[in-house]
């Protein structure tokens, strides 16, 4: 007996998806050419095109909670064969947008990140928290906060101190962390439940140790960035993404090294030049910059490739942190005091952006998808 199913598609998920970058999801005819060319596809349930269905049907339920759509690494060769020009990955790249919007909260917050009319508003909190908190401190007496730091010597600490900055930035990232670890917890939920649901596991729980052994597996992947080089479309993203991926590795290893140099030792900056921990910084930060510079140049030429908001605000943020972290450096060694004081504020925003908005842009995918990969190498689905 034929089994029956009651379907009931949500109209709004199709118009967002659609809104995130799908916007030819209808042309889409389920010739399966996408799953047959797409060569990081698993031969057991293959995506995009069980992906492209879902999303036709408005079968919200049925992508949110699919590590599958992580798996996509969008290189572009499924949206370059398609015979309708229906852009498979641009829709798994739009609901993987959906995906994460639905994990981070608070959602009010997720909306004045990826809403371009709220941007100034965005930088302005921030801005707001280090200049009110510094004045209303500096009101009782703690002088965390000087217009005028004079000396012969230019110190960023003198102008913002660390420790108002590290007040501000050390709470700012366990909220990012928090809203991480909520939104993870749900995810794994429903991406096993996925997997039991349509028989891509037959694992009824998860061993953990089981899992990190997995992630552990995955974690040459993803640093050696392979599943860029197997496919045949954008290969030259690899590089790019590379250089940002290894740029933000490298400033993060540099402050946590200089965080326990001064709060451990009392060793205070401006460092010299010559400190091997300096030269991995300025390393990074020039990686992070070309990098970025990069992806721009690489989705500007790429016209036929559906860029939105959110696509351009994780790379110019990018762009941001690198060059306003070289430029306060470099105004710095030159002199240019009141000039490298600004742009060291100006960086400070960039800084407490990227910690704050990270479980709500586009960033979150490093955290997500590395989870799904984690998952499938765990299932044993090749």
């Amino acid at each position: 007996m034929t089994e029956k199913h009651l379907l009931e598609p949500d109209v709004d998920f199709i118009n967002q998806v659609i809104g995130f970058g799908g916007e030819d999801l209808k042309k889409c005819y389920q010739c399966a050419t996408c799953s047959v060319a797409c060569p990081i596809s698993p031969d057991n349930k293959p995506f995009p095109r069980k992906e492209m269905i879902a999303a036709s049907w408005g079968l919200k339920d049925r992508l949110v909670g699919n590590a599958d759509i992580w798996l996509c690494h969008n290189c572009g060769d499924c949206s370059t064969l398609c015979p309708r020009g229906a852009k498979p990955g641009d829709v798994l790249a739009a609901v993987r947008s959906y995906a994460i919007q639905e994990y981070a909260e608070p959602k009010k917050f997720g909306k004045i990140v990826n809403d371009p009319k709220k941007l100034p508003v965005l930088l302005g909190i921030p801005a707001a928290i280090f200049l009110v908190l510094g004045l209303i401190l500096k009101m009782v007496g703690v002088d965390w906060l000087n217009f005028a730091p004079g000396g012969d010597e230019i110190v960023h600490g003198k102008f913002f101190s660390t420790w108002l900055v590290d007040i501000i930035m050390i709470p700012t990232f366990f909220f990012a962390i928090g809203v991480f670890a909520l939104g993870l917890k749900r995810f794994v939920a429903d991406i096993h439940d996925d997997a039991l649901k349509n028989g891509k596991s037959d694992k009824e729980k998860i061993d953990p140790k089981g899992f990190v052994e997995a992630l552990v597996r995955v974690i040459p992947t993803i640093f050696k960035h392979n599943k860029f080089s197997e496919c045949g479309e954008n290969t030259e993203r690899a590089t790019s993404h590379m250089m940002v991926f290894f740029g933000f590795l490298g400033l993060f290893i540099v402050t946590n090294i200089f965080f326990v140099v001064m709060y451990g030792f009392g060793i205070h900056g401006p460092f010299s030049q010559l400190n091997p921990v300096k030269w991995l910084g300025n390393i990074a930060g020039v990686a992070l910059i070309i990098g970025a510079a990069l992806m721009i140049k690489e989705r500007m030429a790429k016209t036929d490739q559906v860029s939105s908001y959110k696509d351009w605000f994780i790379v110019g943020l990018a762009l941001a942190l690198g060059v306003t972290g070289m430029l306060s450096q470099m105004t710095r060694l030159g002199g240019a005091a009141g000039l490298s004081y600004f742009i060291y504020f100006i960086h400070l925003i960039c800084v407490w952006c990227l910690f704050a908005t990270l479980p709500f842009t586009k960033f979150a995918h490093i955290v997500y998808r590395t989870v799904a990969m984690a998952y499938t190498e765990y299932t044993g689905r090749k």
